[in-house]
């Protein structure tokens, strides 16, 4: 496992350790039968794609282990009504706060503020965490792959019963997963998993470098009725036409947009999306 994601790992099992002296399951999943539905994340890309057009999964983050702060004057309700306002199909909001500058508050601010469904970007590993996304609003977690494996010699030994386990439940409370792989032996764990929606980082969790060409290998991996979704490193129209000419259409964009002024017209801008018309909520 990559030192920086082994780091996070280790304090991520610290943190939840802590939380789960403050509040239970049991109290958790007591306030869930008390909380709408979820707003369909995965429905909502099928939806987009079924038109035709590109679905962008645009992220709300303050700053990464690679790059630092990101983004200085960071206010989760007015980007999520940029995206919003911009043309995005969903948000990812960051809330792991030791290595991202994430909060759950985060999250909060950017649902009450906007339509959109969203996912919870963080480093899930148990079921407490799967509880406390529903409870704070995700309509979708992230399962990292590379987060269940552990290095055995030459190879690495994936536990994907506990993958299965936490997409199960994920479903169990009405969330829709995305699972995050970076090669082809991740990938077919993946594709083993109850989970419709793949996600390809393009960025090498060792060397923290990006390339789509990482995107472009795997996809030929899999059939058409799986959705991949390219992460990272997309900053250029180009970058968007390359892997849309190769069947990819959902994209994961997060530091090209938090760097401009205007994070939504900066989505129009690199995919070419019109701006719908939205009624935003106070």
């Amino acid at each position: 496992m990559p030192d920086i994601l082994h780091r996070i790992l280790n304090r991520k099992a610290e943190e939840i350790d802590e939380r789960k002296r403050k509040r239970s399951i049991d109290d958790m999943a007591a306030m869930i039968a008390g909380l709408p539905d979820t707003r369909g994340f995965v429905a909502a890309i099928d939806a987009r794609l079924h038109d035709g057009k590109p679905a962008v999964i645009a992220e709300v983050k303050k700053a990464s282990p690679s790059k630092g702060l990101i983004r200085a004057d960071f206010d989760p309700a007015q980007i999520a009504r940029s995206y919003e306002k911009g043309g995005a199909t969903c948000l990812s909001v960051l809330t792991d706060a030791d290595f991202f500058q994430g909060h759950e508050d985060y999250l909060r601010q950017a649902r009450d503020a906007c339509d959109l469904p969203i996912l919870r970007k963080d480093f899930i590993v148990d079921e407490y965490q799967v509880y406390e996304a529903r409870v704070i609003g995700a309509d979708c977690i992230l399962l990292i792959v590379a987060a269940f494996g552990d290095k055995s010699g030459d190879d690495v030994i994936y536990d994907e019963g506990a993958l299965t386990e936490l997409s199960l439940l994920a479903a169990e409370l009405d969330m829709d997963v995305l699972v995050e792989v970076h090669n082809e032996e991740e990938l077919e764990i993946a594709l083993g998993l109850p989970a419709p929606l793949i996600g390809v980082n393009n960025r090498n969790l060792r060397t923290f470098e990006t390339s789509l060409g990482t995107s472009l290998k795997l996809k030929d991996r899999v059939g058409p009725e799986t959705a991949i979704v390219a992460e990272s490193g997309i900053h250029t129209p180009e970058d968007v036409r390359k892997l849309r000419e190769a069947g990819i259409h959902t994209f994961l964009v997060g530091e090209a947009f938090m760097r401009a002024a205007d994070p939504g017209s900066e989505l129009q801008k690199l995919f070419g999306v019109h701006a719908p018309t939205v009624s935003h909520k106070h």
